[in-house]
């Protein structure tokens, strides 16, 4: 092994976990944070949900046995531990400059740059722990592989009465019926009268807001004559933009509203080549994260020239994805790669929910062991090269959300998915110039 990386102080293990400690817990991915953690004996992770709640001991008369009592719908679930890791790699150009001596401006900015790469592998990996949050809350569960590659579709049992898709003539932006405090109340009813709690956190990004605050039923309610000082509208938001004040609504409807706007990227590899005007599947190594109603765009490796197109369906087992029309260049398997970017939170969705219920707590994160050592929670490591001379540094982590009350959360569907495929585009790059040209499909 060569000596000369294993004497540079910030390559050592406990400094790198330093880092992890440094980046743990980012502060705009609040949903992870919701809830509680828990140790799990081995990968395979193991809970009981429930549904129902807030029951009574009944009464008899003195000297008789006690009645037994039956537990609330109990289910039994197991599945095995999602795991995920990443790693980058330093070369030997980067490792002499972060030990160079007398240089103290080479060696900060190798520094700087480590640091900015730990923040990223770090970053990258809570929000993989984000998104399985927010699939259990919005979706009902997600797709993962585990050992040997086997795919396994996971669903928390949420009751299908608990996940509604209004009609189009009920939808909250252009229903001509629309009834957003009506469909609001039907929700609160639900979940208290499944297990007697006070639903009172809705979560929604600030799409979702915004069509709630143009609704013409509440803007005359927030009304100065009808309801406090009429401050419905904040005085900045996303963007710069003025939104609706999420208080003096939340107010109005009685509940928390946290209004959650954090994005992740997905990207995956061509493991076919795309020819010009072809087909209009996409296969890729792994389609698992990838979401129809949403913009897919395609980079060419070589130039950096991109084209974006609508995505139609996605068969998550078979890692295709369909798209609206043909793309227009030809890109190379192995090569060339595709890239999503979406909300953690939908467009079209409204989550209402208890965040406990007879003061137990509805969910949990539950964290499974992995490697020789038995590790919980993220966890980095290294391993170092020796011709070309380098270092992997890598991070860990393996664990899965549990959801422990069923019927303590109700989402609805509002709206039709905002469709992105009107605004297709297709970008070219050149290579001789900065210039870039763009068609409007």
């Amino acid at each position: 092994m060569p000596k000369g990386k294993a004497e540079i102080p910030e390559l050592r293990l406990e400094v790198l976990q330093d880092f992890i400690t440094q980046f743990k817990s980012p502060p705009n991915l609040i949903m992870s944070a919701m809830f509680s953690t828990r140790n799990a004996a081995s990968s395979t992770i193991k809970w009981e949900s429930q549904k129902g709640g807030r029951g009574m001991v009944p009464f008899v008369p003195p000297g008789a046995p006690a009645p037994r009592s039956a537990p609330y719908g109990i289910a039994q679930h197991s599945a095995e531990a999602a795991y995920w890791k990443e790693k980058r790699y330093f070369d030997e150009e980067f490792l002499n400059n972060l030990r160079k001596p007398g240089t103290d401006a080479q060696h900060w900015t190798a520094m700087d740059i480590l640091a900015d790469n730990m923040a990223d592998l770090v970053n990258r990996s809570n929000r993989r722990k984000e998104w399985m949050f927010c699939r259990m809350l919005f979706e009902n569960g997600f797709t993962y592989q585990v050992k040997g590659g086997q795919k396994i579709a996971l669903d928390y049992g949420i009751p299908s009465d608990h996940r509604v898709t209004l009609g189009s003539s009920y939808y909250w932006d252009t229903g001509g019926s629309k009834d957003i405090m009506g469909d609001i109340k039907t929700a609160k009813r639900k979940i208290a009268e499944a297990n007697g709690s006070v639903p009172k956190l809705a979560i929604i990004n600030s799409n979702v807001l915004d069509i709630m605050g143009k609704d013409t039923t509440l803007r005359q309610l927030l009304q100065k004559n009808y309801f406090g000082d009429g401050s419905l509208m904040a005085s900045s938001g996303i963007h710069n933009l003025a939104l609706v004040n999420k208080n003096v609504l939340g107010a109005l409807l009685d509940l928390d509203i946290m209004v959650y706007d954090e994005m992740y990227e997905v990207k995956a590899w061509l493991t076919a080549n795309v020819t010009a005007n072809s087909s209009t599947w996409v296969t890729v190594d792994d389609a698992s994260d990838f979401d129809a109603d949403q913009t897919l765009t395609i980079w060419d490796a070589s130039d950096g020239s991109y084209e974006s197109r609508y995505i139609l369906a996605v068969d998550k087992f078979n890692n295709m994805l369909q798209i609206e029309y043909p793309f227009s260049s030809s890109y190379i398997s192995g090569e060339d790669y595709v890239t999503m970017k979406r909300y953690f939170i939908p467009d079209d969705k409204f989550c209402l929910m208890a965040t406990s219920v007879d003061n137990r707590p509805i969910a949990r994160y539950i964290q499974a062991p992995f490697g020789i050592g038995r590790h919980y929670g993220l966890y980095t490591d290294k391993k170092e090269e020796w011709d070309p001379e380098g270092v992997y540094i890598r991070v860990q982590d393996k664990g899965l959300p549990v959801l422990y009350q069923v019927d303590a959360i109700y989402t609805i569907d509002i709206t039709a998915t905002a469709a992105q495929g009107a605004t297709s585009t297709t970008t070219t790059t050149t290579t001789s110039s900065s210039s870039t040209t763009t068609t409007t499909a």
